[in-house]
This record gives C-alpha cells, sequence and structure tokens, in this order.
C-alpha cells in the first residue's frame, strides 16, 4: 500500500492557481463525469457515510441498528475516518491528469494575532480557520481565464436519489431525509429537509433567505462558524474570559493520555466519570466532541445566547446530521482537518507505529471499556454483530486492500495507523506534546448529565449555564456547549437506549471548590425545532474532587 514518495496534504487555502485547478478537475470528475453507480463516483463514496441505508438499518422505523458504515462514538471514529479520505483522495486521482493529486484539508486552527477590542494595548489570537473561500463560491474559474464551471465545491447537486425507509413501515420511502435526483447540498443558513412533511417550511425559509443575496447569506456562515470557533465563556475570578470555542477544544484533545480517550466520546466520557474525584485531574477532551461542533456550525445551529439570536431557527444544512453529512464536499476537506488531527496526536504521543485501545489495567484503560462494542453510541454497522468488540483487526467496511496474491480482504485499523504507508503526509508536527501544550491547571469538574437522544429528533446542542444574581444584576452565564451529532430517528432504538444518555465533564476554570458547590446550574436543549433553546428539568450537575484542596 505504501508509495515511494508519500504526498503532502496542504491547507487547501494555501494551495497555488495550478493545484486548485486539479483539485477542481479531479472533483468534477468524480461528480459529474462519472456514472453515479461507478465506484468511484462521489455518489457512491458519500454514500458510505450514512444514506442509502443499508443491512439491518436499512429500514426498521426501531433502529436499533446504524444504516451506515461511519463509526462514531467508538474506538474506530478515528482509523474509518481516516480510510474513508484516502479512499476518496484514491478515487479523486483517477481523474486525466490529477494522478498526483494529494487531497487537502480545511485548517480550522489557522489564527490571527491582532488587538483585543476589549483591550486594544494588547494582542488577541483569534481562530481565523472559518470558511474558505473556495467553498463560498458557486463558480469556479480556471487559470486560462477562459474556463468557468459550477464549483463543485460549493454545493454537490444528486445524481440519483437517496431514499429515506426509517419512518414508518406504512410510508417507505417518504423519511425526513429522502431526496431526490437533483436536490443540490445546503449550509447554515439553509435548509435541506425536503420531504413531504418538510418541503412547503423549506421552501419558504430558503425563499427568505434568497431574497438576502449571496453576499448576506455567506457572511452568516462563515461568521457563525468563526463563532463556534472563538466561543468564550464566562468571567473568572481573574476578571478574564474562559476560552471553550472549538478551537480551544481542537488543541485540548491532543492533552488526551491514550487513543482509546481520544478516540471517541463514549470512552472519553467513562475516562472522566471514573477519574472525575481524582486530585488534580483535567477531564479529557476526544477528538470527536469538536468534530461534532464543527458539523453542527455548519450543519445549522449557532452558538447558545442569551440573547435573541435565532434569527434562523429553520436551518439544517446537510452537514448538521449523520445521514446527509457526507454529500456536502466540504465534509471530506472537514474530516480530512480531523485525520490532521489525528496524526498531530499520533506524533505528540509517539504512536505514528502502533495503536493499541486495549492496554494494561491500571493508570491505562481497562479491556471492555466503554466505546469499545459495537453497541455503544450509534449501533452496530452493517454486517457487525450487535454486542461485539472491537478493536484495531474489527474490519473498517466498506474498504479493503489486496494481499500478496492479489485477494481483496477488509482494510482494519492496524492497516490505516502509519500514514506513510498509505502514501501522504502532513505538515511536520516538530515537537513532543509537553514542548507544545502546557498542562492544565485542574479546575473543579462539573458532570452534567440527564439528557437523552432518544428524545430529540436529529442533532442538538445543550448549553450549561451559571445561574445569575435573582436581581438581575448578575446575567446567567453560559459555561459550557455540547454539540450531539445524531440521527433523526432513535426514539425506538430498544437494544441502545442505556447508550443515549449525553453527559459532559466541564472544568469550571476560576471556580473554587466551594463556589462551585454553591452555584446553581441549569441547561437548556437546542433542537432543531427550538434553536433557541428550553430548560430541560430533567438534568443533573454534580461537581468532583478533583480539586477539593
Amino acid at each position: 500500500m505504501a508509495t515511494s514518495t508519500p504526498k503532502l496534504r496542504k491547507d487547501v487555502s494555501t494551495l497555488s492557481q495550478s493545484e486548485m485547478d486539479t483539485l477542481i478537475k479531479a472533483f468534477q470528475h468524480i461528480c459529474y463525469e462519472l456514472p453515479p453507480d461507478d465506484e468511484n463516483s462521489f455518489q457512491v463514496i458519500a454514500g458510505y457515510h450514512g444514506m442509502p441505508f443499508r443491512g439491518a438499518g436499512w429500514g426498521d422505523p426501531s433502529p436499533a441498528w446504524w444504516g451506515g458504515y461511519c463509526n462514531h462514538g467508538n474506538i474506530l471514529f478515528p482509523t474509518w475516518h481516516r480510510a474513508y479520505v484516502l479512499r476518496l483522495e484514491l478515487a479523486l486521482r483517477t481523474a486525466p491528469g490529477c494522478e498526483d493529486l494529494a487531497m487537502p484539508y480545511w485548517n480550522e486552527l489557522a489564527k490571527t494575532v491582532g488587538p483585543d477590542p476589549e483591550n486594544p494595548e494588547q494582542q488577541k489570537t483569534t481562530y481565523s480557520g472559518t470558511v474558505p473561500d473556495i467553498f463560498l463560491q458557486k463558480t469556479y474559474t480556471f487559470a486560462d481565464g477562459k474556463t468557468t464551471i459550477a464549483n463543485p465545491l460549493y454545493s454537490y447537486q444528486l445524481q440519483k436519489s437517496i431514499v429515506d425507509n426509517t419512518t414508518d413501515a406504512s410510508t417507505a420511502g417518504s423519511g425526513n431525509y429522502t431526496k431526490t435526483k437533483g436536490y443540490q447540498t445546503v449550509r447554515y443558513p439553509f435548509s435541506g429537509l425536503v420531504s413531504g412533511g418538510d418541503i412547503a417550511a423549506t421552501n419558504a425559509h430558503n425563499k427568505t433567505l434568497a431574497q438576502l443575496g449571496d453576499t448576506v447569506t455567506t457572511q452568516l456562515l462563515t461568521k457563525n462558524v468563526s463563532n463556534w470557533l472563538n466561543q468564550e465563556y464566562y468571567i473568572n475570578d481573574l476578571g478574564k474570559k474562559t476560552r471553550a470555542g472549538v478551537g480551544h477544544n481542537f488543541e485540548q484533545c491532543l492533552l488526551a493520555p491514550n487513543y482509546t480517550v481520544f478516540s471517541n466520546t463514549t470512552s472519553a466520557k467513562a475516562w472522566n466519570d471514573d477519574h472525575m474525584d481524582d486530585p488534580g485531574f483535567v477531564p479529557v477532551e476526544p477528538l470527536e466532541d469538536p468534530h461534532n461542533q464543527i458539523h453542527l456550525a455548519v450543519g445549522g445551529f449557532e452558538v447558545p445566547s442569551q440573547g435573541d439570536t435565532d434569527s434562523y431557527a429553520g436551518a439544517n444544512g446537510d452537514m448538521g446530521e449523520n445521514e446527509t453529512a457526507a454529500f456536502d464536499p466540504i465534509f471530506f476537506f472537514h474530516h480530512c482537518f480531523i485525520d490532521y488531527m489525528f496524526w498531530r496526536w499520533q506524533v505528540l504521543h509517539d504512536a505514528t507505529e502502533r495503536l493499541d485501545p486495549e492496554l494494561p489495567k491500571g493508570k491505562d484503560v481497562p479491556i471492555h471499556f466503554p466505546g469499545t462494542n459495537s453497541s455503544d453510541s450509534q449501533g452496530p454497522t452493517p454486517g457487525v454483530a450487535a454486542n461485539s468488540w472491537l478493536s484495531l483487526d474489527s474490519p473498517l467496511d466498506p474498504f479493503s486492500k489486496a494481499t500478496p496474491e492479489g485477494k481483496k480482504v477488509p482494510m482494519v485499523s492496524r492497516d490505516v495507523t502509519d500514514i506513510k504507508q498509505l502514501g501522504y503526509l502532513y505538515p511536520e508536527v516538530h515537537a513532543p506534546i509537553k514542548e507544545v501544550l502546557p498542562g492544565n491547571k485542574a479546575a473543579p469538574i462539573l458532570r452534567v448529565s440527564g439528557a437523552n437522544r432518544a428524545a430529540v429528533n436529529g442533532s442538538f446542542v445543550v448549553s450549561t449555564w451559571a445561574k445569575g444574581s435573582a436581581d438581575g444584576s448578575q446575567p446567567d452565564q453560559l459555561i459550557h456547549t455540547k454539540a450531539v451529532l445524531s440521527r433523526w430517528h432513535v426514539s425506538g432504538c430498544a437494544n441502545c437506549q442505556t447508550h443515549l444518555n449525553v453527559s459532559s465533564h466541564v472544568p469550571l476554570t476560576g471556580f473554587s471548590h466551594s463556589d462551585a458547590n454553591s452555584t446553581q446550574f441549569f441547561s437548556k436543549i437546542h433542537s432543531h425545532g427550538n434553536m433557541k433553546g428550553e430548560v430541560h428539568d430533567g438534568m443533573d450537575f454534580k461537581v468532583g474532587k478533583n480539586a477539593e484542596h
């Protein structure tokens, strides 16, 4: 599988005109020049992630199974998506003249430094990795200055219908995510729900936005993503705002002490539960968490606010749900960046050639830890038995490799551990982890639990707040947001109800242990039906003992 000269994957915003021309030609080829049933077509490859469903999850209105091949909420999340981006990259190279193409990434951690608006005498670092221009332009003009085409990275037009059979057996094909041939993917603030029950509201919503013009709607998207990247929560006891946006979370995930808890939300949640009373413990941020936040930022959710920011409550972009996310071309640039972050973690933790999620008991992860079972989180993928243990030797279906004898066998995580063996590289990561990221000072940990994915249709956000004063002199303060990338129909999932609970572990920077215990907290659920959010009375709040002394 290795190539003699690995190709460098670059930040898409740094590509030369020639490199960008090649990228656009390759996407145009697999999106619109290949037949939609060709194994290298975008229609086929995008369909591996979620819809069109297959296997046990194809049409069950009470889905205990996931009908897509993607893995979320378990240890295969980084490795499956690494194989997925590689599969697209290899397809892009089949385009004439594009044999040397390397898949670029959307650099979501790009930074700028400038005057702090609140203190102009000081400099402030801002994450500037908002949506690159190439994804915002409806047309693309090649280097010759004469050839202009519809930009295949702006949106994808389905070449075949995809049918959602999971809603109800009596109305097969009329589910929320049925989309017919010719449908074009959309992003925030637009809506892409076009089934019979949604199309009238979607048409009215999108018509209103279209009247604002492309410049305004593009600015709404870029501002929304920037808000998520740079989100700041509350003012701590030093009078400073606590940074806790997506950019900060990406950097925090590099501190995860082992692959299992780095890889997914299920394992990280269990790890944080087990250790939140340990003196000096700092909660783990898994790679999957900021990944989910970017999905929802592009797919239709605004940063929760006390103010009336809910201007586009009908936003339902394709990136916001697992069912259709991969049909938006930006998905693969986002996941190429996720893969870059995965590689950065590997380099910083000396794990470029070996991953082992089943480490010895003790300070590391016990065998059969949460996040290592096929029924965890989303449920089993097609062809995988329920309640089966996952490992680095679990198949990454539908991806395969050839044996020396020429036989096709499933790829496994061990096959994709070392990216040099896959034929590509990223910009060099220079220093070991202790040199690039200072250790966090332990702050009291607030465990927030009680939200259940089964009660909400589709993806949603849980915001957690510190209650202000009764007289209004101190307003409620947002202290955390949890983005939940979910599926539309999970209410009947009898076999996975225990895996649908959502919880967070929030470091209360600037709080003393006594302050944390004396503060009243509350949470809101922000859904597609209520973006502004509704206070959820069933939440439970527990302060850990990690910073008790």
